[in-house]
């Protein structure tokens, strides 16, 4: 695994894209930890941030439109995600609608929302407008933080 993080370090901002991308779908794999790397390396705080939401936030559209398909085997084989944690997050979302995709940046929780977004078949586009936000905020929050632009998160 550290000679996988070696290599999209090593690519900068598309591996940035691809880290991102892999985490927000299928692997439980850590995008901040390349985004940091990257930044740590001098390239910029701007554009890694931008690279590192759009590949997540296309890996949560993915888990979306899985969800929207409707395949419960898929989504616990590929998605590792269990009934019971697609019930906890119907359960939070239920009333609140698809601005709750804003909240798809929590560990473990994120990806069923997306999933049981797209399964409820919410507006697709408030969906990705809301998760983008999320995303965004947690990962310009995480290298302002790095670069000692904030104390404390």
């Amino acid at each position: 695994m550290d000679a996988f993080l070696q290599l999209l370090t090593e690519w900068g901002y598309i591996g940035m894209f691809i880290s991102a991308f892999l985490a927000g779908t299928v692997l439980p794999f850590s995008s901040e930890a390349v985004l940091l790397a990257c930044v740590g390396l001098g390239l910029d705080p701007v554009w890694s941030t931008v690279s590192t939401t759009a590949g997540n936030a296309l890996g949560g559209i993915t888990c979306y439109w899985i969800g929207h398909l409707g395949k419960t085997e898929w989504i616990e084989k590929y998605l590792k995600v269990d009934k019971k944690q697609m019930d906890r997050a119907e359960r939070f979302i239920r009333g609140r609608g698809s601005w709750m995709a804003l909240f798809s940046f929590l560990p473990v929780i994120g990806d069923a929302i997306l999933i049981v977004l797209g399964w409820m078949r919410a507006n697709v586009w408030i969906v990705a407008l809301s998760m983008t936000l999320g995303k965004l905020a947690r990962y310009a929050i995480l290298v302002a933080a790095a670069l000692g632009i904030i104390e404390s998160i």
